[in-house]
């Protein structure tokens, strides 16, 4: 349990400090000699709420996280706000670790180079699977908050002005999102969604399946109607569009607090 406090003004008072907020973090047991922290609560009290209490809390865990070699840190189903602050950290540890500007540079050029608007060609926007273990090693930021902040880092070099490239990074985002909820493959074995008949309501009731290899492919093929596929086409672009904000978001946040971070950034 780590506690945030403060000596207290008042003569009168029973205690010489005030509790201003908490956090409570566990340690759990990783293959084979090493522990993982998840962080299960952050609370700062509401008087003292907006005065930056989180954000320490966070970066002492880090802090412990790295002195004591820790394997990585998570955070129990932390809320959209403490996301928000952990993800904009997360982003300023990132601008200063060396090891990660070539592997940026390199993707920021590849989107500059690449013309997705046709769709024609692809780019996956993923970083180097040895980064991403350099990151967690020294870190201590678990992989899939490390992918959440490298496409932050991504945008952060775009220019705001080149709206190819910032298609390009759109392009990108809505391929990776299409991918985690209806699979990538498009022969017989790979992952499908079918819109259900239901009472209830029919564009929230679906079934995802999975193909195996081998029978008739006739056999392991839906066939979604025009309507199915423009509903699907929707939603998918409502879930790029809110990811698409949060990026924006976190990203106007490291800059106003970290410009002197950003100037070792990849220049665009």
């Amino acid at each position: 349990m780590l506690l945030v406090v403060k000596k207290s003004a008042q003569a009168s008072s029973s205690s010489n400090f005030l509790v201003l907020g908490f956090a409570a973090v566990h340690h759990f047991y990783h293959y084979p000699e090493s522990t993982r922290l998840r962080i299960s609560q952050i609370l700062v009290l509401p008087p003292y709420q907006g005065e930056g209490h989180g954000l320490r809390l966070l970066e002492t865990i880090n802090s412990i996280s790295e002195s004591e070699n820790i394997y990585d840190v998570t955070i129990e189903d932390p809320s959209d706000y403490l996301q928000y602050i952990r993800s904009s950290i997360d982003c300023l540890r990132l601008l200063t670790f060396d090891p990660i500007k070539p592997a940026l540079c390199s993707m920021v050029s590849s989107l500059k180079e690449t013309n997705l608007s046709k769709r024609t060609s692809s780019l996956k926007m993923v970083p180097p699977s040895d980064l991403a273990v350099t990151v967690r090693q020294k870190l201590k930021i678990n992989k899939k908050q490390f992918l959440r902040c490298w496409e932050i880092l991504i945008y952060l070099n775009l220019d705001a002005e080149d709206r190819k490239t910032l298609d390009n990074f759109r392009a990108c985002i809505y391929d990776c999102i299409k991918g985690e909820i209806l699979g990538t493959s498009t022969g017989p074995n790979g992952k499908r969604l079918v819109q259900m008949p239901s009472n209830f309501d029919e564009e929230t009731c679906f079934a995802v399946y999975w193909t195996q290899d081998g029978g008739d492919a006739d056999d392991q093929t839906v066939e979604q109607q025009p309507e199915d596929l423009k509903t699907q086409e929707q939603q998918l672009n409502e879930v790029v569009d809110s990811q698409m904000e949060e990026i924006v978001e976190v990203a106007k946040n490291v800059t106003s607090r970290g410009k002197d971070k950003l100037s070792v950034s990849c220049s665009v």
